[in-house]
């Protein structure tokens, strides 16, 4: 495997580092402390043969994440990447993917603006019982006894139904939500025996958002959906940034906080002294919830950002439309920035991991994930005693994700429940 040495031009670089395969993705970091120490920037093959430029270290991530020279519309992304990027298809593409994370100043301004009020830490500090009662009803449907498996008993379910009380899905809705439908950011090839499935999802996806809109416009209600659905009556949204912000609502709201959990409680699985600490003692909650945030981050990568011109990057001549990503992992466990990154420290303190990115496009539900973390940690930790990995720590079934992280299934054991 070839590192890429920084500041050589674009036409002589080596082969790209894969960023592929089951190994790679059980455990990335090794790779990521390889890369930083041989420079911030990187030539990366993607599984979907998508070349890009990876940034690795704290600083240069930092750096390029509140870079306004980088543009994250899929107008600036080059034919190289456009071939085989396995965005979208049409009308799909032009339909769902006018979302915040492909959108720039000024229009990243005017489209934000709708959605902040409804994840202040205040309103979600307001909400807190409200997700300890789902949670604890999670639990109570859970066996008496282990095993069992926590993503189809809690992880998959817990973050769709806090989301749909904090943006007003009504439960009926909420119950005919087909997670799979959360696949389609997978990228999946035009050529791929599973394209078809992949479109049927999306063809799913998109009648369900329709359905929303329909509800929403004819039983209005003071929250963030029917606000929406009355911007684009005003025409202050179009159809397509309505349905783009209620798809991202929907995928980016709840699997990534389905996979923190997972990734949260195999960090704890493989440190159950810190696992005994914070079951017993909450006041550590919080600052565990950032460390385990930093540790091994369910936001791997960032996605594509690109320049609009042929432009320098950490010392490395990168051309205009290739896709810059920024390695959330690599960089929340650079040891400049770090002591001792690799260790799980729950008293880390401060910790300004980048697990929500930074600048304009920092995320904007960021407290309601911690609140979801803390909530969801806090209820499985005490009441479910003796708490533990039910399987090898080989057989975790990483999702292929390959933005993201997290684990299919994690099944568990337990004392009792109580």
């Amino acid at each position: 495997m070839t590192i890429q040495e920084p500041g050589t031009a674009a036409e002589a670089q080596p082969e790209p580092v894969p960023l592929m395969g089951c190994p790679y993705k059980a455990d990335p970091y090794p790779l990521y402390q390889r890369m930083r120490e041989a420079g911030p920037v990187h030539r990366v093959l993607f599984p979907s043969g998508v070349r890009a430029w990876l940034v690795t270290g704290y600083d240069a991530a930092h750096s390029a994440l509140g870079d306004d020279r980088l543009g994250k519309n899929h107008d600036r992304g080059n034919d190289r990447w456009r071939a085989r990027a396995s965005i979208m298809p049409e009308p799909q593409h032009s339909q769902l993917q006018v979302h915040l994370l492909h959108q720039d100043p000024p229009k990243h301004t005017r489209m934000r603006r709708f959605v902040t009020d409804a994840f202040t830490p205040r309103r979600i500090e307001r909400l807190r019982p409200r997700f300890r009662e789902l949670a604890d009803a999670l639990v109570d449907a859970l066996p008496e006894t282990g095993p069992t498996d926590l993503v189809a008993g809690f992880a998959a379910h817990f973050p769709f139904q806090v989301l749909a009380e904090v943006i007003g899905l009504p439960a009926e809705l909420a119950a005919r939500f087909d997670r799979d439908w959360g696949k389609v950011v997978q990228p999946v090839g035009p050529t791929d025996p599973g394209r078809p499935l992949y479109e049927a999802r999306l063809r799913g996806l998109q009648g369900y958002i329709a359905e929303v809109v329909a509800h929403k416009r004819e039983h209005w209600d003071d929250d963030l959906l029917s606000r929406l659905v009355t911007a684009r009556d005003r025409r202050e949204l179009s159809q397509e940034e309505l349905d783009s912000m209620i798809f991202q609502l929907l995928v980016a709201g709840q699997e990534p906080v389905t996979n923190q959990i997972t990734t949260a409680l195999i960090a704890l699985f493989r440190h159950p002294a810190e696992l005994a600490r914070l079951r017993d003692n909450a006041d550590l909650m919080p600052r565990a919830v950032d460390e385990l945030l930093r540790y091994d981050s369910a936001f791997e990568l960032t996605t594509w950002r690109f320049f609009d011109r042929e432009s320098d990057l950490h010392g490395t001549e990168v051309p205009a439309g290739d896709s810059v990503i920024v390695s959330l992992c690599a960089a929340n466990r650079d040891p400049r920035r770090f002591p001792d990154p690799d260790t799980l420290d729950l008293d880390r303190s401060p910790n300004p991991h980048l697990a929500f990115g930074h600048g304009l496009h920092f995320c904007p539900g960021a407290a309601l994930a911690r609140a979801e973390l803390q909530t969801a940690l806090g209820a499985l930790l005490t009441r479910l005693p003796g708490l533990h990995l039910a399987i090898g720590d080989e057989d975790i079934e990483w999702i292929p994700a390959v933005l993201g992280r997290g684990a299919n299934r994690l099944p568990v054991g337990y004392d009792r429940r109580l």
